[in-house]
């Protein structure tokens, strides 16, 4: 039908943990306006299904036993862009706020916050709005060009022009056609790209200094 639109927020929840997801399920159900119209265990799966949901948003755990919440939404957002990626994440510090500027998300949430909390975040996120301030956003995605500067091997220029790239916001399909790249080969290279520059950078120094926001130190054997 012409100009029908949808009285619901279709939702897709991908979390490992089988009581977590049930646990989503719950605490949506009181919401008139969202329809969990699916959700799985598996980024492969989540990858394949999603974009033929009609899914507004999708809520991705960032660590998963096949895969990361990073890669399904950059490869969600590369078929369909008006998809909106909400990361779903344990700790609210800089590594999550890193990780979804680098997915392409509109924010993340905190798996223990508030239900109404979770709630109002989807809904935020439906509605086309960001939940990451532009100071924040400007202010990671300096630091991760920084640590890329510390990465060993160093980036290379063709490295440094994709990160470049994905912090302005494309999808991979958008970097593709920037660097005039088959989508499949620049997708395989974004996503090896972002898991190096999530990576802690090793210490250089014998002397400890402070660690920083979502890096952890593990010590030497």
């Amino acid at each position: 039908m012409a100009n029908y639109v949808s009285k619901y927020l279709h939702v897709y929840l991908l979390d490992d943990h089988d009581i977590v997801r049930q646990g989503l399920r719950d605490l949506l159900v009181p919401a008139t306006d969202i329809n969990v119209a699916g959700d799985s265990g598996s980024a492969r799966h989540a990858m394949l299904t999603i974009p033929r949901l009609g899914v507004d948003v999708m809520v991705l755990d960032l660590r998963l036993q096949d895969g990361t919440g990073i890669e399904v939404c950059r490869a969600v957002r590369s078929a369909d862009p008006s998809v909106r990626g909400l990361l779903l994440t344990s700790s609210g510090d800089d590594e999550a706020l890193m990780a979804a500027i680098l997915a392409g998300a509109s924010g993340y949430v905190v798996k223990l916050t508030r239900s109404s909390d979770i709630t109002t975040a989807i809904r935020k996120v439906g509605a086309g709005e960001t939940l990451i301030e532009p100071t924040a956003m400007a202010r990671v995605s300096q630091q991760l060009m920084r640590g890329a500067d510390e990465l060993q091997p160093p980036l290379t220029g063709d490295e440094r022009q994709l990160l470049a790239l994905v912090l302005e916001g494309l999808t991979d399909a958008e970097v593709a056609h920037e660097v005039g790249g088959e989508l499949h080969s620049v997708s395989a290279a974004v996503t090896a790209l972002i898991e190096r520059v999530m990576q802690p950078v090793p210490p250089v120094r014998a002397a400890a200094g402070p660690l920083q926001p979502g890096r952890h130190r593990r010590a030497d054997v």
